[in-house]
């Protein structure tokens, strides 16, 4: 009996595994194109966690790009923004470009806050493509699956495109087909009118069968950057409908509108450039003739943090932001990151990273010889966590370096 209690136990255990390295692969494929056309991460939060040292060197992972450019009104002596992913390179040089070139601020706006103008195209040939290596322009005029030069996305919204844009999409046609329009939560003025229609007309959509169905398989939130391998620590004992739900509800509910583009992102895809209304700090007008004068100090790389770290000097970088990588990683390469963190840091240095799950995912994964270094900012993760108006993930862990 015990002999057949055992094999069954491991021949389910192999289903398991199968079924992960299947959703592994899958989410893998899926990050290969164009990932985040913005990124999800606030940067204000981020400015108020870092406490970046005027003239400080931060590395950080690039994604949209967004939160690099952002960094530079704290005015560092050099922001490196570093990914895997070719796509987000290119946007990152695109938006560089852009700034250094491009006429002014309007026209930088119209490229990137709007993004859905002919007359972007017609910028892109006269005044950035000139300016672009070799590698990213190849990238922008190259064909989308549609036949169609990706630059061509920002002549018709380039935010409804990426993995995320994809999500945001399909979320709203979810929504549609219980007749509710997302767009209907961009009519309220006050915090309170906020959280009627929310209760009223987007959380009953969480418990319609299908929809909790649909939020049960990995790949549906492939689109929030969430690994397979988060799922289930994401969730924990909660159905993760209901999880999704509250972290909705954090975005509709907990910060007024007009000063939240994240959710006119999500409820009304895309920026409101209407005066008044707040854009991330890159494209804010007051910001732009700073951020022009500062472009220079701006790098990107394609390729891994790990790596790029082993080439730097000892005790060499201020601050560290890795967005929610390590949600990705085994415990081999968590260790091997931040070792070379560890050896790169400078006294004081800060590591600011967001978790799906709530709890920091170091303790017990990192050396403890490593993790023994660095302090564990509760109060300021805290914060952190509370304030974020992008509201999808479940925490913000800053460390401090103690040498």
């Amino acid at each position: 009996m015990a002999q057949k209690v055992r094999e069954k136990v491991e021949a389910a255990l192999g289903e398991v595994r199968v079924e992960n390295r299947f959703w592994e692969r899958a989410f893998a494929f899926a990050f290969q194109g164009l990932v985040y056309a913005q990124i999800w991460e606030d940067p204000v939060v981020d400015m108020a966690a870092l406490d970046i040292p005027a003239g400080g060197r931060i590395v950080t992972i690039a994604s949209g790009g967004c939160n690099a450019l952002s960094y530079l009104v704290a005015d560092p002596g050099q922001v490196v923004a570093i990914d895997l992913n070719t796509a987000h390179i290119a946007l990152g040089r695109l938006k560089s470009a852009a700034l250094l070139h491009l006429a002014g601020q309007r026209e930088f706006a119209r490229f990137f806050a709007e993004a859905d103008s002919a007359a972007n195209i017609a910028a892109y040939e006269r005044h950035i493509r000139a300016h672009l290596d070799e590698t990213s322009r190849r990238y922008w005029e190259g064909r989308d699956l549609a036949g169609r030069r990706r630059i061509s996305g920002f002549a018709r919204g380039v935010y409804k495109r990426g993995l995320l844009g994809g999500f945001i999409g399909t979320a709203h046609l979810i929504a549609r087909l219980y007749r509710v329009d997302p767009r209907e939560m961009l009519r309220a003025q006050t915090l309170d009118e906020q959280r009627q229609i929310f209760e009223a007309r987007m959380a009953p959509i969480f418990d319609k069968r299908f929809v909790r169905w649909l939020c049960d398989q990995p790949a549906s939130l492939f689109g929030l950057g969430i690994p397979p391998a988060q799922f289930d620590a994401l969730a924990g004992d909660r159905a993760m409908a209901d999880v999704l739900r509250r972290r909705l509800e954090k975005l509709a509910c907990d910060f007024p509108l007009s000063e939240n583009y994240f959710a006119r992102q999500a409820f009304g895809r895309r920026y409101d450039t209407r005066e008044g209304n707040v854009l991330p700090p890159y494209l804010a007008p007051e910001n732009h003739a700073t951020l022009r004068e500062r472009a220079s100090r701006i790098a990107w790389r394609h390729g891994d943090m790990t790596g790029w770290l082993a080439g730097e000097g000892a005790a060499s970088i201020d601050r560290y932001v890795l967005l929610d990588a390590q949600d990705w990683m085994d415990d081999r390469q968590l260790n091997a990151l931040w070792a070379e963190i560890t050896r790169t840091a400078k006294p004081r240095a800060r590591v600011l990273f967001r978790t799906a799950a709530e709890p920091s995912l170091l303790p017990g994964r990192v050396a403890g010889d490593i993790l023994a270094r660095w302090r564990y900012d509760a109060e300021r993760s805290a914060a952190a966590t509370r304030n974020d108006r992008s509201s999808i993930y479940g925490g913000a862990h800053l460390y401090v370096f103690g040498g």
